[in-house]
């Protein structure tokens, strides 16, 4: 009996591997992130515009639900000794959010800032600075979201902690909202995603405004600051306007 079980347990073994390859020799190069961003002379070479022809681009294949495949090896060991990343997005801290899947991206194609709400203080604004200015991305994007926690308890004056003072930086959104018509509670969607909206606008304000560096660099063209909203029903990132 011990020995049936074992020659069961090597069948099912041997399936399963001859399953994974037979699933490896399907995945077509196509399909397998590429390396746009990883190299510098390719880095230098790619303009704000582009680079948010590629996001919106990589985007569509994540909503159309085209997998994420990644060589990880591959890619740890050519970006071991240097980064040279698109672009950089600030993203709200939210677990449903996968920066890098949304973008359909892997090591070394975005640098990724998280904090609840994207809001913006001297510590993001610093990280912001060191991806475009020193390690050369091309794009600040700032990504909001639906359903965001942060938004909520901001309309619903939430006091705990540091997070007090964290959702006060959120307030000014809110206040940018006063002549929304229909309910102003955190339960009302179109409420909800109005705050979301002007909230992204307002951390890109406070970038221009508190970043004379960056705010330099999108004047001569250099880099470009975009808003945007992730939509998780859909997988769709919506850009803003400004």
């Amino acid at each position: 009996m011990k020995g049936l079980i074992v020659i069961v347990i090597s069948t099912t073994m041997i399936t399963c591997t001859k399953k994974n390859e037979e699933e490896q020799q399907n995945i077509s190069k196509k399909e397998i992130i590429d390396k746009q961003f990883l190299t510098e002379k390719k880095q230098s070479k790619l303009t704000p515009d582009t680079v948010l022809e590629i996001l919106k681009a990589r985007n569509k294949e994540f909503s159309n639900d085209n997998l994420t495949i990644r060589n990880t090896s591959k890619r740890i060991r050519k970006s071991s000794l240097g980064q040279f990343p698109g672009a950089v997005i600030l993203s709200c801290l939210d677990s449903r959010v996968p920066v890098e899947d949304i973008f359909h991206s892997g090591i070394g194609d975005l640098f990724v800032a998280r904090v609840a709400g994207n809001i913006s203080n001297e510590d993001i604004l610093g990280s912001l600075e060191f991806a475009c200015k020193v390690s050369g991305a091309k794009v600040i994007l700032v990504l909001g979201h639906e359903h965001c926690g942060a938004i909520k308890s901001a309309i619903d004056n939430v006091e705990l902690g540091n997070i007090t003072a964290l959702l006060s930086k959120i307030k000014p959104a809110i206040e940018k909202t006063n002549d929304f018509k229909g309910e102003k509670s955190s339960v009302n969607p179109g409420y909800l995603e109005a705050v979301t909206k002007a909230n992204v606008l307002h951390t890109i304000s406070n970038i221009r405004n508190n970043s004379p560096l960056l705010k330099e660099m999108e004047s001569k063209g250099k880099i470009k600051i975009v808003g945007a909203e992730y939509h998780m029903e859909t997988g769709n990132v919506e850009f803003l306007s400004d």
